[in-house]
């Protein structure tokens, strides 16, 4: 697979069947992710791979309503990062989130490559996760990543709306609507 075909097939499914979480994939992932570029190379992120069951059972808490379908994944990512791990521009710009989505990208083609659901997610309780990770309150929890290998039919708790999401990719903005030829245009202010 390529990255043109990692990026067309990366799918933010909801249904899940269970995959063997390794070492070895742990590793794979963090060191795809490791590869991602950042400002003066200070790789501002961290990650919290979880794949212990009872640590896994204990992550439920943090869920919000309607995300429950994520019980099912085989392992969770906690994405973290602070904004004194990256560069600190004269202009208070909080660099540390773009480096850190980056790395987050990488690591998301690199489990579409090998046939993995790696699907982020911002439905949970920072609160939560904190307490129960003991992550200390400098840090800030940017993400969750859901991990497991789509399911061929629908997990029951799934809403008519993610169901059918499931089935066809949800519609794309145009590149009109985010892509502007050399100036500015208001298309690209309209949310």
């Amino acid at each position: 697979m390529d990255v043109k075909q990692a990026i067309e097939q990366r799918r933010a499914y909801r249904s899940l069947e269970p995959v063997t979480i390794t070492e070895e994939l742990v590793n794979d992932l963090a060191k795809h992710a490791q590869l991602a570029p950042s400002c003066f190379n200070n790789q501002p992120w961290r990650f919290i791979f979880i794949y212990e069951p009872t640590l896994m059972n204990r992550m439920h808490e943090v869920f919000s309503k309607g995300n429950e379908w994520a019980f099912a994944a085989s392992m969770y990512i906690v994405v973290l990062s602070k904004k004194e791990f990256d560069c600190m521009t004269k202009d208070n710009r909080e660099y540390f989130l773009f480096d850190t989505g980056m790395a987050v990208a990488f690591l998301l083609l690199r489990a579409t490559e090998l046939g993995l659901v790696a699907h982020p997610i911002s439905g949970y309780s920072q609160r939560k996760t904190r307490e129960i990770l003991g992550i200390p309150d400098d840090l800030q929890v940017v993400t969750l990543i859901n991990v497991g290998k789509h399911a061929n039919t629908a997990s029951p708790v799934l809403s008519a709306d993610q169901i059918q999401s499931e089935k066809k990719r949800p519609e794309r903005f145009s590149l009109e609507r985010f892509v502007s030829p050399n100036r500015f245009s208001q298309e690209l202010n309209q949310k």
